[in-house]
This record gives structure tokens, C-alpha cells and sequence, in this order.
């Protein structure tokens, strides 16, 4: 798509600068900063917020996203035995390519191939919101009723995805994915595009719609880069002892800061072989009879950089463990 077409806006405004886009309360101030901190043109950016359109789906779905629900069930929203036998022909078709980028990125190969699954079911379901629609409802449109307002973070990635379509040559106004703005089969947002996304195929264009090549090279980029430890451990069950300390189980940061054996003091034993030196935090996931208790690790850690919920880290890892024992079980 982007390959073909450069960013194009109406030649002639509808309406005098900077008037349209006030269909979004602060997009004045938005231009003005588009043209003094990046150096874009008033006009074209005028023309594009006065096309971006309020949806108010998108405000529906960021005010009850997936991750709100309890585990028990997050989890069949994933781990189908449709994604998994679409995630097994994916693995085996780009088999070459899939493992020359987890040895050069140094990334598990079963995981690369599972946050594709989870976030596209494999390239099916990449969204079909126009990107500008998405982040400029975000920006100037952010649910009141939510108790965190996060208006700028995506006026942040409006302003990136603006930066992008001129590096990229991007159609801005064309442009479809996720209801917060995420592209391409790995649903990177605007600034992880800028700042992950890799050119693999080597044709001068990183393209995460229509190239195999460059969005699985760029998930394995973003997954290095954030601190993967390749064969590393991702997970363990733990099971909670009477006298386990549940205040640990409040953190909501994921990064491993204690030991193995300082969780087992704090009442949390999992599997004798892990190093009870390897440092580890604790997950806890609402299950239909109970909670049930998992020690976490950096590879973890680093998934939920992509997502920050756990229940979607623990999609990532049971889709790609059950990925794994499949292809390594065909022929």
C-alpha cells in the first residue's frame, strides 16, 4: 500500500487553517506544535485533523478493552484450535524465515510467531479504522469517565504517526488498524514503528502490512531491544503456601526484582529446578475455581512491554508453547 502512494492531502481547504481541526477541542494547539517542534506543514496537518472523524466505537472499546476481563475468560479468546492450527501453517510456511530472525535477533522463535497470533490471528485481522480516526479520537476525544486520562499519550502517537507518513510515505489518510491506533501484523503503534520496525527485506520500505519479512523482524527487533533473553525462561506456576505474603501479588510493574528463593520465603514454591538465584516477580490470574499463582521473568517482563496486561503476556507464552510442541512434533 505505502510503497505505492505518498502522503496526499487536498490541494485546496475547505475552510480557513487551523478553523476545521477545532472539530477537536486543542488541535490548534496540537498544529501549532506539529509545525514549530517538527517542522510540518500547517496546511497539510489542518487538511488531516478536519478529515479525522470522532468514532464512538473507538471511545466504546478503550473504555472495556479485553485485558479487563478475568482470565479465565481472556484466555479461550486465544488459545483456539483455530489460531493454533493457523499459527502452525504460518510457522511451517516462513520456517527459513522464522528461524534465520530469532538467530539474529536472538529471540525465541515460538514467540515471535505467538504475539503475531494474538495481536492479527496471523496477518486476518489487522483493524479497520483509519489510524487518523483512531488517534485523533484519542487525542481530543478521551473518555471522561475513565479514571486515567491518557488524551497525551496518543496525541504523543498522533504526532509520531504524522512523522511516520513522511518517512514512510505513508497515505495518512488512508491507513487502517487497531481502535488505538496500532498497524501492520504486529500492531505496532505510531513511535515503535519509528523506533522498531525494521526493513528486512531490504526494498528501502519497512512495511508491516504487506511484508512477511519486515513484521517478523521488526517483533524480534522489539523484543531484543527490550532485554530478551533468548532460551530463557518465561514463566512458572507457583502455588501460594497458607502463610503467603498477598501483598506482593499488588504490583503491577512485572519487572522481576526478587529471587526465586526470596518468593519461596514469602510463601510462593514452584519448581525445584529454576535457579533460586534467578530474579522473578509474581503474577496472580483469576481462574474460574480460584487464583492461580505464577513466578515471572524477564522474558515476561519484556513481553508486557508490548502489552502492558499480564493476562496478554500469558496469552503470548501459552500460544507459543503450544505453537512449539506442535511443530516440533510434524514432520
Amino acid at each position: 500500500m505505502h510503497r505505492l502512494l505518498r502522503w496526499a492531502v487536498p490541494a485546496m481547504l475547505a475552510c480557513p487553517m487551523y478553523a476545521c481541526a477545532e472539530t477537536h477541542p486543542g488541535a490548534a494547539e496540537f498544529i501549532q506544535r506539529a509545525v514549530s517542534e517538527y517542522g510540518l506543514d500547517a496546511a497539510k496537518v489542518t487538511a488531516l485533523l478536519d478529515g479525522a472523524h470522532f468514532q464512538q466505537s473507538i471511545v466504546d472499546a478503550i473504555v472495556r478493552p479485553a485485558e479487563a476481563k478475568p482470565w479465565y475468560q481472556y484466555r479461550p479468546i486465544f488459545l483456539t484450535p483455530q489460531r493454533i492450527d493457523a499459527g502452525v501453517d504460518f510457522w511451517q510456511k516462513h520456517r527459513e524465515l522464522i528461524q534465520g530472525v530469532a538467530e539474529r535477533y536472538r529471540v525465541d522463535p515460538q514467540f515471535i510467531v505467538a504475539i503475531i497470533g494474538v495481536e492479527t490471528f496471523y496477518g486476518r485481522i489487522t483493524g479497520s479504522y483509519k489510524v487518523i480516526d483512531a488517534l485523533a479520537t484519542l487525542s481530543f476525544h478521551y473518555p471522561a469517565q475513565l479514571t486515567r486520562d491518557r488524551s497525551a499519550f496518543f496525541a504523543g502517537e498522533l504526532m509520531q504517526f504524522l512523522v511516520l507518513g513522511n518517512e514512510e510515505h505513508l497515505p495518512l489518510d488512508q491507513v487502517t488498524g487497531s481502535y488505538a491506533g496500532a498497524m501492520g501484523l504486529g500492531q505496532f503503534i505510531p513511535s515503535s514503528y519509528r523506533e522498531y520496525a525494521v526493513d528486512l527485506d531490504g526494498d528501502g520500505s519497512r512495511d508491516l502490512w504487506r511484508s512477511t519479512e519486515d513484521a517478523v523482524g521488526s517483533v524480534a527487533n522489539y523484543l531484543s531491544k527490550h532485554g530478551w533473553e533468548y532460551g530463557g525462561p518465561v514463566t512458572r506456576q507457583a502455588f501460594a503456601q497458607p502463610d503467603a505474603d498477598e501483598k506482593l501479588l499488588k504490583s503491577k510493574d512485572y519487572r522481576p526484582r526478587l529471587t526465586v528463593l526470596e518468593l519461596h520465603r514469602k510463601g510462593y514454591q514452584s519448581a525445584p529446578d529454576l535457579d533460586p538465584e534467578r530474579k522473578a516477580a509474581l503474577v496472580g490470574l483469576e481462574e474460574k475455581s480460584g487464583e492461580s499463582y505464577w513466578l515471572t521473568f524477564q522474558n515476561f517482563f519484556v513481553i508486557t512491554r508490548y502489552n502492558r496486561s499480564p493476562l496478554y503476556a500469558m496469552a503470548v507464552y501459552q500460544l507459543g508453547e503450544e505453537l512449539r510442541q506442535r511443530v516440533e512434533a510434524s514432520p
